[in-house]
C-alpha cells in the first residue's frame, strides 16, 4: 500500500483541543492560591510567635493551603494538553481490500463475583451485547468469570447461549443500534422502530419485522422469567449432570469448573454461511478454583485466570474486558477499537485502547456525586494528552503481548531468542508462565509474534489443559500478578496493571465513539457510592505506599515524569481527608476559642481569600456549565465531595495506615448492581428507557477509578 493510500485510509486522527481561556483560569487560580500562602507566611514572621493558640491555627492552615495548591498544580498538569481521537470504522474494509481474515481475533471477559450482588440477568445482558458486535463471530470469544461459583449463573449463561441463536441473527439483520435486550425492548413502545436501522419505513408499516419483534421480545422475557425463577438448590438436585461440579461447591473452596457453552467452530458444520455472517461467537463459563489456604487477589486473580484459559483455547492477540453489568451500547465498538490499535505506524502508542465508562439512567442532576462527567470530559481528555488514559478497570482492549510483559519494540533481538523450545530460553518461559506446555506455546506465539499454535478444533477437548491452568496453586513460583498479567498489591488492580504497561513504555488510547461504546450502571444511593470510593481509595494509597509509587517508576523506568504526577492526581485521593478534614474543623474551633485563621473583612489581607473563594467556585462553575450539566449538579457534587471526603477517604486512609502496622488487612466488598432496569420494558416495569438516558448523555463514572480524581473540588 502506497503513503499515498495509508494517509487516504487514515484510521484514526488525534485532534488536540483547544483549552487556551481555561489555561488562563487555571493560572488565575494558582496565582490566587500561591497570594493566600505568601500572605499568611508573612503574617506568621512578623507575628513572632504571639498568641499561640492563634499562631497554631494559621500555621495548620498554611499546611492545608499549601496541600491544596499541591493538588491544584496535579490537576493543572492532568488538564494542560487535552486531546481526543477521531476513529474511522468504515475505513477498516478499505484498509485491506476488504479481508476480514487480517481482523485480529478477540478473546471478551466478563466477570462477576457475587450471584446477589450481582444478579444474572444483568450478566446475561451484557455477554448477549457482546456475542452480537458487529464483528466477524469466528474471532470473537466471551469468557464469563463467576468467582460466586454459582449455579444459577451458569444456568443463565446457558440458557443466554440458546437464546442467543436467535437475538444475534436478528440484531444483526434490522441493524439494531443496541444489542443489549434489556436496553433494546425499552427504548420503544411502538415495537422497536427507533432502533431498527437500516429498513425502509417505520416499524408500524413493516408487518414482518413487528411480528419478529414480538417474538424476540417474547423469547427475552421467557427467558428473564426462567433465569428469575432458578435455584441454586434444585438446578444442583436436577440429577441430569450439567450441574454435577456444583455439588457440595463452597464459593470460597471448590475445583475449577469451565463449561464451553457454545463453540463457533462446531457451528460451521451446520452452516459455513451462517457461521461467517450471523454466526453466535464461542461462550465459556469459568469458575476458578479456590483454596482457603491460597490467596485470590480479587478480581486481579480472576483476570489472570481467563488471560490463561484464553490463552490455551482460543488465543486471541487482543483482549477485552468488562464488568458485568457494562453492556456493549455501540455494536461497533470492536471496530472503532482496532482502528486505534491498528491506526498507529507504531503499536508503542496503544499498548491498550481504554473506553471510559458512562452511565445509563443516572438519577437527574446527580444527587449522590457519582456520575463523574466533568471529571471524564476535563480530567480524562487532558491525560490522554500525555503517555495516555489510565486502565479503568472495564471496557478496556489490551494486546496480550503487553499484558505479558512485553516492552514496545521488542520484536527482535531477545525476544528471538525465546523461539526454540529446548534452549535455556525455554525455561525462562517456563519460569515466567507455569509449567503447562500449551500456555508456554501460546505465549510463544504471541511475544515473537510468530504463527500461532493450530486453531484447536474442539474447544471442550482443551478442558482439562484449561482446569489446569487455572488451579490455585499454578501462579506459585511464577511471574503472574508481577511482571506478567494483571498485577497483585492493591485493591485497584486496574491502576496498577496500567502504571506497569505505561512503565514499559507503551502508551494507550482513548476510545470514545458516539454513541458511547459501553453503558453501565450507575448506584443510585448514597452508602453504594460510598462503599465504592472507599474501595477504590483504599486501594489507590496501598499502591502510593508500594515499590509501584509513580514516582519510583518514573526514576527507575520509562513512565514519563508528567504521567507520574497524573496518576497522583487519583494516588492522593484518601491523603487528602486528614488536610480537609483539618481544615473543615478550623472555623468551627476559631468560633469557640474566639480566635480567627483568616483575614477580618477591614484587613486588606482579606481581598486575597474572598477573590480566590469567588474564582474557584465560578472555575468550578463553569466547568460544569461547559460540559453541559445544571448548577444544582454542580452543588450535589460539591455537597457530595465533603461527604466522601470525610467519610469514604477518611476511612480509607485509617484501613491503610492500621494494615500498615499490621493490625488489620483490606477487604474487598462487591458494589450492589442495579437490577430495577434490566428486566422487561419500562411500560411494564415502571423503569426508565436506558436507551433514551444514553442518549441525554447521562455523565461518566469510574467501575474503578482510572480517569477519575477530585479535580476542582480541593
Amino acid at each position: 500500500m502506497t503513503s499515498a493510500n495509508k494517509a487516504k485510509l487514515q484510521l484514526q486522527e488525534r485532534v488536540p483541543l483547544p483549552r487556551t481561556a481555561w489555561k488562563l483560569a487555571d493560572l488565575a487560580v494558582l496565582s490566587l492560591l500561591l497570594a493566600l500562602l505568601a500572605r499568611r507566611a508573612s503574617s506568621l514572621v512578623s507575628s513572632g510567635g504571639t498568641a499561640a493558640a492563634c499562631t497554631w491555627c494559621w500555621v495548620a492552615a498554611l499546611i492545608c493551603e499549601a496541600w491544596f495548591t499541591v493538588v491544584w498544580l496535579l490537576n493543572m498538569n492532568a488538564k494542560w494538553n487535552p486531546v481526543r481521537f477521531v476513529t474511522h470504522p468504515e475505513r477498516l474494509a478499505g484498509y485491506w481490500a476488504g479481508d476480514d481474515e487480517l481482523l485480529p481475533a478477540v478473546d471478551m471477559f466478563v466477570t462477576t463475583a457475587d450471584p446477589k450482588l450481582e444478579p444474572a440477568v444483568v450478566t446475561v445482558n451484557t455477554v448477549l451485547s457482546l456475542l452480537a458486535l458487529d464483528y466477524p463471530a469466528g474471532k470473537l470469544s466471551c469468557y464469563v468469570s463467576d468467582d460466586g461459583c454459582s449455579a444459577v449463573t451458569c444456568y443463565a449463561l446457558r440458557e443466554a447461549a440458546e437464546f442467543a441463536k436467535l437475538w444475534v441473527p436478528f440484531t444483526r439483520k434490522h441493524g439494531a443500534k443496541v444489542r443489549a435486550p434489556f436496553a433494546y425492548f425499552s427504548s420503544s413502545s411502538g415495537g422497536g422502530a427507533a432502533e431498527r436501522g437500516g429498513g425502509g419505513g417505520a416499524a408500524d408499516a413493516d408487518a414482518e419485522f413487528l411480528r419478529a419483534w414480538t417474538s424476540m421480545k417474547n423469547e427475552y422475557e421467557e427467558l428473564v422469567r426462567r433465569i428469575e425463577s432458578a435455584e441454586e438448590k434444585s438446578l444442583v438436585r436436577r440429577g441430569d449432570g450439567a450441574f454435577a461440579e456444583f455439588v457440595g461447591a463452597d464459593r470460597g473452596n471448590h475445583p475449577t469448573i469451565i463449561k464451553v457453552l457454545w463453540d463457533n467452530d462446531s457451528s460451521k458444520s451446520e452452516s459455513d454461511e451462517q457461521a461467517a455472517g450471523d454466526g453466535v461467537p464461542s461462550l465459556i463459563y469459568v469458575s476458578r478454583e479456590k483454596s482457603r489456604t491460597q490467596p485470590h487477589h480479587f478480581k486481579a486473580g480472576a483476570m489472570n485466570v481467563l488471560t490463561r484459559v484464553s490463552a490455551v483455547l482460543t488465543n486471541a492477540p487482543i483482549m477485552l474486558n468488562v464488568d458485568c453489568d457494562m453492556f456493549a451500547n455501540n455494536p461497533q465498538a470492536a471496530l472503532h477499537a482496532m482502528c486505534l490499535l491498528l491506526g498507529f505506524d507504531d503499536e508503542v502508542h496503544s499498548g491498550f485502547v481504554q473506553a471510559p465508562q458512562r452511565f445509563y439512567g443516572g438519577l437527574a442532576d446527580d444527587p449522590f456525586g457519582n456520575q463523574m462527567q466533568v471529571i471524564f470530559e476535563k480530567v480524562g481528555h487532558g491525560i490522554a494528552g500525555l503517555q495516555g488514559i489510565f486502565y479503568c478497570g472495564t471496557g478496556c482492549f489490551h494486546r496480550r503481548k503487553v499484558m505479558y510483559g512485553v516492552p514496545p519494540g521488542s520484536g527482535t533481538g531477545a525476544t528471538k531468542a525465546l523461539a526454540a523450545a529446548d534452549s535455556p530460553s525455554y525455561k525462562e518461559l517456563q519460569k515466567k508462565f507455569g509449567s503447562s506446555k500449551e500456555l508456554i506455546e501460546s505465549a510463544r506465539s504471541i511475544i515473537t509474534s510468530k504463527e500461532a499454535p493450530a486453531a484447536v478444533a474442539d474447544l471442550t477437548s482443551r478442558v482439562e489443559v484449561a482446569k489446569q491452568v487455572s488451579a490455585c496453586s499454578y501462579e506459585t513460583g511464577t511471574s503472574w500478578g508481577q511482571e506478567v498479567g494483571w498485577v497483585y498489591g492493591s485493591m485497584t488492580e486496574d491502576v496498577l496493571t496500567g502504571q506497569r504497561i505505561h512503565a514499559a513504555g507503551w502508551r494507550s488510547a482513548l476510545l470514545s465513539p458516539d454513541p458511547p461504546a459501553f453503558l453501565g450502571g450507575a448506584p443510585t444511593g448514597g452508602p453504594a457510592s460510598l462503599t465504592q470510593y472507599k474501595r477504590w481509595a483504599t486501594g489507590l494509597l496501598e499502591i502510593v505506599l508500594s515499590r509501584h509509587n509513580p514516582f519510583l517508576l518514573s526514576a527507575s523506568k520509562r513512565l514519563r515524569f508528567r504521567q507520574c504526577l497524573a496518576y497522583l492526581v487519583i494516588d492522593v485521593w484518601p491523603v487528602r481527608a486528614p488536610f480537609e478534614l483539618c481544615y473543615a474543623l478550623l472555623g468551627p474551633y476559631c468560633l469557640i476559642a474566639n480566635r480567627s485563621f483568616l483575614p477580618k473583612a477591614s484587613e486588606p489581607g482579606f481581598v486575597v481569600p474572598l477573590a480566590l473563594f469567588l474564582a474557584y467556585n465560578a472555575y468550578n462553575l463553569g466547568e460544569y456549565v461547559d460540559c453541559r450539566l445544571s448548577a444544582r449538579a454542580w452543588w450535589n457534587n460539591q455537597r457530595m465531595q465533603r461527604i466522601t471526603s470525610s467519610s469514604a477517604w477518611l476511612l480509607a486512609f485509617l484501613t491503610v495506615v492500621l494494615k500498615t502496622v499490621g493490625l488489620s488487612e483490606t477487604v474487598f466488598e462487591v458494589t450492589r448492581k442495579e437490577q430495577q432496569q434490566q428486566q422487561g420494558s419500562p411500560s411494564e416495569r415502571g423503569g426508565r428507557s436506558p436507551v433514551a438516558a444514553a442518549a441525554r448523555a447521562s455523565g461518566s463514572s469510574c467501575a474503578a477509578p482510572g480517569f477519575c480524581s477530585a479535580s476542582g473540588r480541593s
